[in-house]
Parts: C-alpha cells; structure tokens; sequence
C-alpha cells in the first residue's frame, strides 16, 4: 500500500463516517483526478435519498461527472470502503474510471473480484487496475459495527 492510496482511503472513510451519523451502511467513496485532485466524494444515501442507485460510489460518479461536464471520467481513480457491487462495478466501467482502489471485500455482494469480475472482464470494452485490501480491517469494522449496533 502506499503513501497516497492511504491517504484518499482514509477520506473515503471519513465519508463512511458521514453515511453513519444519517443510520446509512457506513460506504464511503471518493474520485481522484489524474492530477491527485479530489473530484467528488459520497456516501450511501439510499434510505436518506430514498434511492435504490445512491451507493457511495454512484454518488460519486454522478457529482464528478456533473463538475467536469462529461460523464467519462478517464484518467481517475475511485476509492471506496468496501468491494463495489454489480451497479457500483458496471458504472465504473461506463464512466471509465482508470482504476478502482477499495478496502474490505464483500462476500455477499462484491463484483470485482469476489463474486464476479466485472471492472477487469476482457469481455468488455474497459477495463480498470484494480487495487484491493487498502485498509481493509478499518473498513471491515466499520461494517461490522454498524451492524452489530443495530442487531
């Protein structure tokens, strides 16, 4: 892991962190620029947006594409808390986003290397570097907490 992939995976959950104090799934996202420029950041908001689609990343993806005008977002790098799902993974791919960046891997619903691997799949037209495991114990507690507080 290096110097700056701990860096914006530590943002990503502070925007968790965010998700928590609205009683979200603590998953918290942010894109990254080319240039190391922070683009957007997000956080789950389904319950609070009551939208089924307002995953971390796609909060992301939607705020960063409406700042630079353009839907594709080549050359960045998303970091997120937890292994994206079918959604989160097709989007990526869409917007293509150069390289995914994320922490815990997600046993029931992970996408990129878990279940299925959609982001790397030479079956499609993009394919993004896939970097997992950064931080993945503190984004595993978050989870597991968040869960055990409400069980």
């Amino acid at each position: 892991m290096n110097a700056e992939d701990e860096k914006f995976m530590r943002l990503a959950i502070e925007c968790a962190g965010q998700a928590v104090a609205l009683d979200e799934v603590p998953i918290g996202a942010c894109l990254i620029g080319e240039n190391g420029e922070l683009l957007a950041s997000g956080f789950n908001r389904t319950i609070t947006d009551s939208d089924p689609t307002a995953h971390a990343e796609i909060v992301a993806l939607r705020s960063a594409a409406a700042r630079i005008g353009n839907y594709r977002l080549t050359g960045t790098t998303m970091y997120t808390t937890i292994e994206p799902c079918v959604m989160c993974s097709g989007a990526l791919v869409n917007a293509r986003v150069k390289r995914l960046v994320y922490g815990a891997a997600d046993e029931r619903f992970g996408a990129v290397e878990t279940l299925f691997r959609l982001c790397d799949n030479d079956a499609l037209n993009h394919r993004l570097e896939i970097t997992s495991g950064v931080l993945a114990d503190e984004c595993r507690s978050l989870m597991q907490d968040f869960f055990k507080k409400r069980r």
